[in-house]
């Protein structure tokens, strides 16, 4: 296809390609994302870790309210 415009667009988009492949901030917008998603992850992984003690804390203090019981359901 020799349609000028075509040619045109082909042409545009190949130096923005290039411009973009070796513009100097492009391997640092990818250490941003990096680091941005370990921050992320690490406060998930501390919230989820509070959550499971503080959940285990509940379950051993309702546990114990029970005194240990079982007996549930047999008639004395």
């Amino acid at each position: 296809m020799n349609h000028p415009w075509i040619i045109y667009l082909t042409a545009y988009l190949s130096v923005r390609v290039h411009r973009a492949r070796t513009a100097p901030t492009r391997g640092a917008s990818a250490v941003e994302w990096v680091i941005i998603t370990a921050i992320i992850a690490g406060v998930a992984l501390g919230l989820a870790t509070l959550i499971k003690t503080l959940v285990e804390q509940k379950q051993e203090e309702i546990t114990g309210g029970f005194n240990g019981g079982g007996d549930a359901g047999t008639e004395p």
